[in-house]
């Protein structure tokens, strides 16, 4: 946006170049997409629903046919009060008793007790389906977001992961819930009330079906702007949630340069629209639902005045009459359920095309291939798993680039197994580029990246991971016990396995006194430990892990000097008998390596023990010396 402190945006709110910055970026996380990639997932969205209907048929099948009965249950009433009228009223009147008005009721009652049980059956079936359903997405949106590739979490923020998770699969589950029983009910009633009408007198129902195409014509206007309002809606909800999730993620930096006016006017700019787009969809419902209302309230009365004189004529029953207008009123009722229908259909399907993109996206680190799908002959034999002193590292001509902008430029590099190698040089030269690579958190864009000589690619996720480890600055913890994030390391590991590996890396001496030790929790991130802490907590679950190759990505930079000198002890236990790779500004951390590589924009120039390149006078010498002159 801009930059921090006193100016427009520290008391005057947002400044119109940082919200239209602000509004690009909004536009992108709302996937406002180009006709030709939403026509594509629109097509995948009906496939991604028809999957997910796919292993429900027969309870489906069950819950249609409950509906048929429900529909016919509830058709039979006015034709019940038809016969009430025409058959059980004048046997009363002639004083020939009250048996047949007192059957017709009976079965009055019946038909709505049985109405009742068949809609409460229905409700059943399509809840355990809808349920089912919902359970069956949110387990592939979980999977699918935990297999992605790190470059995907990277652009996609967590504020619209949060938002398919919520809001999209909430109105997937209005759709299956309220959707389907008005849906189906609406379309078999108005198909059966029409199908009665006409049946009932053939004049009358053309009168009453002569109305129909305003109300045609009216669903036509309806729909067409509908699916336009609908669609802002469900863009705008997801903003609302992207921005207030950001924001409240990183509420320390806000509070730190005063960014909260800034933030509460992009939020009023978001939730505005939101309610901009709300308020037009209100105002299509306000005009469609009273204009149907309108139109069949007009109808009522045409038939009411049409039917009275055809029952002075003695052309129709007064009983005839009841029950056309009953039906008449009920003829008009579907077409509103049918519009609220339609915007949960427009919400659902606006959620199905974002979530279909994101279950469309594809792990750019993917699985190896098996032998099956190599051909035969090409299965890959991964290193050992059991070693002696770890695995060997290979880069071969590596190139590397983010988008566009090329960080590595061949890079040639060996690192013999059990050799601790330090990767030094400024900000930006590709150091962490090599952890990731190595890690198998990015392919290459071009050359190999080698473990004993099988290349990453070729080597499955569950091999690779047991055998190169990464500790991050991040040094993220899991809610949950100290204990617990440990053993992340290694779940089967047994509980002295656990406490010796945070006792050899010096954890140990904080962890007994905290209140529960290692049984004590340690909340969301890890909030309860200090940085250093935490980096302590993670390091002694690498080594509990136990890899052949560990890197360690600047995971030294959270720890004070007296945590430092107990990690630089730990250091040379954890990396014994083990390939290491380094990443470092700190070069205390880089004086127990073996061997030491400076890397200028990508490229090695220098590569050596470290007290030989101290005193050679080069780029290690210099950074070495800026090192120190910064402690001082």
């Amino acid at each position: 946006m801009s930059s921090p402190g006193p100016g427009p945006g520290a008391g005057g709110g947002a400044t119109a170049p940082a919200l239209d910055a602000w509004r690009g970026v909004a536009a992108e996380s709302a996937e406002e997409l180009p006709p030709g990639l939403r026509s594509f997932l629109r097509g995948r969205s009906r496939a991604l629903l028809s999957s997910l209907l796919a292993p429900h048929r027969g309870p489906f099948l069950v819950g249609s046919s409950l509906v048929v009965a429900e529909t016919a249950a509830k058709l039979a009433g006015p034709f019940l009060v038809q016969l009430g009228i025409d058959r059980g009223i004048p046997p009363l009147l002639r004083g020939e008793g009250a048996t047949p008005l007192l059957a017709i009721v009976a079965a009055f009652l019946s038909v709505v007790l049985a109405r009742g049980l068949l809609e409460y059956l229905f409700l059943t079936v399509s809840g355990r389906i809808g349920e089912d359903v919902l359970l069956d997405l949110r387990h592939r949106l979980f999977d699918h977001f935990q297999r992605l590739s790190l470059s995907f979490h990277e652009r996609y923020t967590s504020g619209r992961v949060i938002s398919r998770l919520t809001s999209d699969v909430e109105a997937i589950s209005e759709l299956l819930g309220s959707g389907l029983l008005t849906v189906t009910t609406g379309v078999l009633s108005f198909v059966g009330i029409a199908t009665v009408l006409v049946v009932l007198d053939p004049f009358l129902g053309a009168v009453t079906l002569a109305v129909f195409p305003a109300v045609i014509a009216l669903t036509v206007w309806f729909r067409r702007r509908a699916e336009v309002v609908y669609r802002e809606t469900r863009e705008a909800v997801a903003l609302v949630i992207i921005h207030f999730v950001e924001s409240l993620g990183g509420m320390r930096a806000v509070q730190a340069f005063r960014r909260e006016p800034r933030n509460q006017d992009i939020f009023d700019h978001v939730n505005g629209r939101y309610a901009r787009a709300n308020l037009r969809a209100n105002r299509l419902g306000a005009v469609f639902g009273p204009g149907v209302s309108g139109i069949g309230r007009a109808t009522v009365a045409l038939v009411l005045l049409v039917g009275a004189h055809r029952v002075v004529a003695g052309d129709m029953t007064v009983g005839v009459l009841t029950a056309f207008l009953l039906y008449t009123r009920r003829f008009f009722e579907p077409m509103q359920d049918l519009s609220q229908f339609y915007n949960l259909f427009q919400a659902a399907v606006a959620a199905l095309e974002k979530l279909s993109g994101v279950l469309e996206e594809r792990p750019e680190v993917a699985e190896p291939l098996t032998s099956v799908e190599r051909g035969a002959g090409s299965a890959v034999t991964p290193p050992a798993t059991v070693r002696s002193s770890g695995h060997e590292v290979r880069l071969e001509a590596v190139r590397f680039a983010y988008r566009h902008d090329e960080v590595l430029h061949g890079l040639d590099l060996i690192v013999p197994a059990g050799q601790t190698v330090a990767l030094v040089g400024a900000t930006g030269a590709g150091k962490s580029t090599v952890a990731r690579l190595i890690g198998r958190f990015y392919d290459p864009t071009a050359g190999r990246v080698l473990l004993d000589g099988v290349d990453l690619r070729d080597l499955g996720d569950e091999a690779l991971r047991s055998r190169v480890v990464t500790v991050t600055q991040e040094s993220h913890l899991f809610s949950g016990t100290v204990a617990d994030n440990i053993l992340l390391g290694r779940p089967d590991a047994s509980r002295p396995e656990m406490e010796e590996a945070a006792r050899l890396i010096g954890a140990d001496r904080f962890l007994v006194s905290l209140p529960d030790g290692y049984d004590t929790q340690v909340r969301t991130r890890g909030a309860r430990l200090s940085a250093g802490e935490r980096q302590l907590v993670a390091f002694a679950r690498a080594f509990l892990a136990d890899p052949g190759v560990l890197v360690l990505d600047e995971a030294t930079s959270s720890l004070d000097l007296p945590s430092e000198r107990l990690v630089q002890r730990a250091l040379r236990v954890l990396l014994a008998d083990r390939t290491a790779v380094i990443i470092a500004h700190r070069l205390s951390t880089v004086e127990i390596a073996d061997r030491v590589l400076v890397l200028v924009d990508g490229r090695i120039v220098e590569d050596g023990r470290p007290r030989d390149l101290l005193g050679a006078g080069g780029h290690y010498h210099a950074l070495h010396r800026a090192w120190a002159d910064s402690l001082v």
